[in-house]
């Protein structure tokens, strides 16, 4: 979920609300879903893709939750995106060690991510640079691409069929890894125009 500094309640809603519970549940879940997919059997595969899917929809929810009840809060925002990012790289990292996604898209996709939030860590004290839309597309064909090889569909449908749902899933990561590239361009942009603003205000003397 995307929540930005400014938003109804940032300050006064209460630590403990529903939107952080559901937030820290999904943290919860990288671990649970790294040891049950670390086993590389059907019935495995199937339990990891149950525990990514409820991660995925806790996400959606905890965001609706923290911006329509007014709960978002400076523990929400910095937990929900570790627990984004941890959740998307874990998947990568496992579908890439079981030998279903190439090791240099997990990087590219990782590294990305990484680079992008420590930047983005690095220019708050000047402006808040808000999720854009080239990386919300991202993240949507991301986790349909993940979902969809976490399902072991060679195990269960004709050869061709499975194969082709595999590749369908490949493809959903080719637009996220597009995507991925794409909207990182942008955020360096942005970077770079919210630099050289800062840089050309006027000083106002103490």
């Amino acid at each position: 979920m995307n929540k930005t500094q400014g938003e109804p309640g940032s300050e006064s809603a209460p630590l403990l609300n529903i939107a952080n519970v559901l937030t820290v549940i999904r943290l919860l879940l990288v671990p649970v879903f790294v040891a049950v997919y670390w086993v590389a059997t059907p019935g495995h595969a199937w339990a990891a893709w149950a525990v990514f899917a409820v991660a995925a929809v806790t996400d959606k929810l905890d965001g609706h939750l923290a911006r329509s009840r007014g709960l978002v809060t400076n523990f929400g925002k910095l937990a929900d995106s570790i627990a984004d990012k941890a959740l998307v790289a874990s998947a990568l990292i496992m579908l890439s060690w079981h030998g279903m996604l190439w090791w240099w898209v997990a990087i590219v996709m990782i590294g990305r991510e990484l680079g992008i939030t420590a930047m983005r860590m690095a220019m708050v004290k000047r402006e808040v640079m808000a999720a854009g839309r080239g990386g919300k597309i991202k993240m949507v064909f991301q986790s349909f691409g993940i979902a969809g090889l976490l399902i072991p569909w060679r195990s269960f449908l004709p050869h061709i069929l499975g194969e082709a749902l595999v590749w369908a899933s490949y493809a959903l990561l080719a637009v996220a890894l597009y995507f991925s590239i794409v909207s990182a361009i942008q955020y360096i942009r942005d970077a770079q125009r919210i630099s050289r603003q800062a840089g050309s205000s006027p000083r106002t003397e103490s």
